[in-house]
Order: C-alpha cells, then structure tokens, then sequence
C-alpha cells in the first residue's frame, strides 16, 4: 500500500471539503428557485465526486496501480483523439503501434529508465511512423497522417506520462511523500482553471483570443495567473521538494502553459467544428476536455522540478 503522508492526506480532505460546499450550494440554489435549471451543474458536481473518487484510490494503493491508472488514461485520451481526427483507412496499420506505445513508455517509467522515456517517444517513435506510413506505399496524406499521429502520440500518451514518472522520483519532503508533486500538479492545474473562469466572469471585458475562444478575457488570464502563482508559493513547501520561491515559479508556469493548453484544444475543436471532443464526462465533455490543461503543464511542471531539485 502507499503511504499517505500527512501533508498529501490533509490536501486530499481539501478536495473533498471543497466538493461537499459545492454540493451544499448547488443543492441550496436548487431547492431556493426551483424554475433555475441546474442540471449542468448538478452533472459537473457528481463528475467531479466520480473523478476526484478514481484518483485518490488509484494513487491510495501503490505506485504501480498509480502508473497503470495513467496509462489507461493515456489509452482513453489516445483513443478520443483519434476518434475526432479525420485519418486514413489505412492508417490504422501505424495507429496500432501509438497504441503499442502506452505500455512500452509507462513501462519505462515503472523501472525509473528516465533516458528512455524521455526519448522514446520524440524520438524512436517519431522516426517509426513515418517509415511504417512509407511500408504501407500510400502517398496521398502521407504528411497529414505522420504528423498527426505523432502529435497524439505526443499529447496522450507522451504528456500524461510525465504525471505517472512524478511518482517515481526520490522522495525529498517526507510530509508530502511520493504522490505530493502529483496532487500539487493536479490541483494547481484545475485550480488555474476555475480562477481564470471566476475572473473571467467577474471582469472580463478584453479578448484575449477571440478567435479561438471567445469567452477568454485578459483579466480572467492575469487574474488565474496572479492567484495561482501565489497560492503555489503558499502550497508547494507542503506537498513537494520546492521552497516558497520555486513555488512561485512553478505556479507562474503551470498558469500560463494551463491556458495554452486549454485554448490549443479550444483550437483543435473549432477546427474540426465540434463543441466537446467527447461524452465520457457528463457535464465536461470528454476526457481531452479535462486534461486539455493537464497536457501543457504536466511536462513543464515535470521537468522544472526534475531540473530544480533532481
């Protein structure tokens, strides 16, 4: 079993505090004006209890379950990716190994080979591709195809990765133990998320990119990265190897690349003219409409603290 150490754990009952108050006020605007319709709401909230529920057991147990639950998340975001690109017939000769791919690259994570997982992917599993694509002998779409694979395989499988190699890496704050640079991870993400929605809403008046995301204002941006930077400061001593400083830093970057992560997928659905990139999560849309964050600042928050503390 893993060991929860006492700062991961009361960031855990955080979590969940949070989620009862929201659950409390949805029920309190429900029962208040019954003509509202919360029916959004209400299917976000209980998505958010089966998410946050899945996690926290999932990194309870062990390391290992730990880096097979990312895995298969990897396989569910790898998957939705594929469903919403438009690909060729053929192509599903070289998807195969993308697939592949996913137990071969958490594998390397589970025996600490930083080496390899840092470029089997990039590197090995770039170069492949396009050679299975030239095996196949069709030309027409052949750049379209390798480039759009290799991004997938980049963004699923590559990107979520790193989240699982946090778990791997020497423990440095005993109170927070192994899964505290995940939590901190995952929670400064979703946290930048709701702070950029909340400033967004409450003084958004100029577009920052309107073009690929409308509702995205410069005051909900500054706001999400102001708060965010400084909560990170605040949080970071508590669940990973870094001082209030580092923590600053870190929640500097993991507000910017969260943004850029959400409006890149923002960018993606607005050209294949889709709302959500899936059904998976009632209320969100489908898993790369949850992570679409995650995949930005998971490798930059990764190698940061890789680079600042290892």
């Amino acid at each position: 079993m893993f060991s929860i150490e006492q700062n991961s754990l009361n960031g855990m009952i955080a979590v969940i505090l949070v989620l009862v108050i929201s659950t409390l006020i949805y029920l309190y605007k429900q029962n208040k004006s019954k003509e509202v319709d919360c029916t959004e709401l209400k299917l976000r909230i209980k998505s958010w209890w089966w998410m946050i529920a899945i996690v926290f057991v999932s990194l309870s147990f062990s390391s290992q379950t730990a880096i097979i639950f990312f895995a298969f998340l990897s396989f569910l975001a790898l998957k939705e990716f594929l469903s919403i690109i438009s690909i060729r017939h053929v192509d599903r000769r070289a998807i195969f190994w993308v697939y592949l791919s996913i137990p071969l690259q958490y594998y390397w994570v589970s025996i600490e080979w930083y080496g390899m997982f840092i470029i089997f992917i990039p590197i090995f599993l770039f170069l492949f591709i396009p050679i299975r694509l030239v095996i196949i002998g069709e030309t027409d779409g052949f750049i379209n195809s390798a480039s759009v694979i290799h991004w997938a395989a980049m963004l699923t499988v590559f990107s979520i990765s790193h989240i699982a190699y946090l778990l791997t890496l020497p423990v440095q704050n005993s109170l927070a133990g192994s899964i505290g640079p995940v939590l901190f991870l995952l929670f400064m993400t979703q946290f930048n998320d709701v702070s950029q929605y909340v400033f967004g809403k409450l003084f958004g008046k100029n577009k920052i990119i309107p073009k690929v995301s409308p509702n995205k204002t410069w005051e909900g941006f500054i706001g999400g990265v102001v708060t965010v930077t400084l909560i990170s400061g605040l949080v970071a001593p508590y669940l990973t190897s870094l001082d209030m400083l580092y923590g600053f830093l870190a929640g500097f970057l993991i507000s910017v690349f969260g943004f850029f992560g959400d409006v890149v997928i923002s960018s993606l659905k607005r050209d294949i003219k889709i709302k959500d990139t899936g059904t998976l999560i009632p209320g969100h849309g489908g898993i790369l409409d949850r992570l679409d964050s995650l995949l930005y600042t998971a490798p930059i928050f990764f190698h940061f603290l890789y680079y600042v503390k290892y």
